[in-house]
């Protein structure tokens, strides 16, 4: 069942969100050949101390670092290193915002200097996908439409979409109910209510939606080394319609 959110509970949300989507701003300014996941790292977690909020991915379930950084074929939860990043790479950026012990969540990805055709068709079909679900996200409607919606759109431009990893509720953890696929029937799931907040992060891939999990028990890759790509909104659904928390 999921929690609901009083309006002063998203109005705090928002905030931590509106963080979020500045920091994701700066980091867009970082990326270049040559610079590595690992200092992108440290200039989030500096800067998110000095406006007074946490990573609140750090120290969850052991993970150590203040963001996930995902490079060509993976998916999520990859580790910041200080491998340089190459003229052509996609990297995704993910982070989770605690400010005042309320959560933010957001994804992003990035090209790094010149991509192919190819990435760059995946990047914005993700980005596509995901205002896709976002439109469905309005009371009356069940998670299911967001996940057709999701599924359907990607599939008509030729790509898969990941279902080991999903979308959830948020609040004041990062993980609430209710989970929120993106795939499956649209009349399926939890019906949306007024106060709900979630994320909704669609991952597509230019091959096999199947991952697979690196020895560090984190890193998640496409089974086939294809390209992967991921955008992340934190929405809260409201009699008006959908609210993203975490608009760029």
């Amino acid at each position: 069942m999921a929690l609901i959110k009083s309006r002063e509970e998203i109005l705090h949300m928002h905030r931590a969100g509106k963080l979020l989507a500045a920091c994701h701003r700066e980091i867009a300014g970082r990326i270049r050949p040559g610079a590595t996941t690992l200092e992108i790292d440290r200039f989030v977690e500096k800067y998110l101390e000095r406006l007074g909020a946490t990573p609140e991915q750090k120290g969850y379930m052991g993970y150590p670092f203040a963001t996930c950084a995902s490079v060509n074929d993976v998916i999520c939860h990859g580790m910041p290193n200080d491998t340089p990043l190459k003229e052509g790479d996609i990297l995704t950026v993910d982070m989770v915002v605690n400010l005042d012990g309320w959560l933010a969540d957001s994804a992003w990805s990035y090209p790094v200097g010149k991509i192919t055709s190819q990435a760059q068709s995946l990047l914005q079909a993700t980005m596509d996908a995901l205002l896709e679900g976002i439109r469905q996200a309005k009371v009356g409607n069940r998670i299911g439409h967001i996940s057709h919606a999701i599924q359907t759109f990607a599939e008509s431009r030729g790509y898969a979409v990941v279902r080991q990893f999903i979308g959830h509720g948020i609040g004041r953890r990062i993980h609430e109910e209710p989970a929120v696929p993106h795939f499956g029937p649209q009349n399926s799931g939890e019906m949306l209510e007024e106060g709900m907040v979630l994320t909704i992060e669609p991952m597509l891939t230019t091959g096999s939606w199947r991952a697979r999990i690196d020895p560090d028990g984190w890193t998640a890759r496409t089974v086939d080394g294809s390209l992967s790509a991921q955008y992340e909104h934190t929405i809260a659904i409201t009699r008006n319609g959908p609210l993203v928390l975490t608009e760029q």
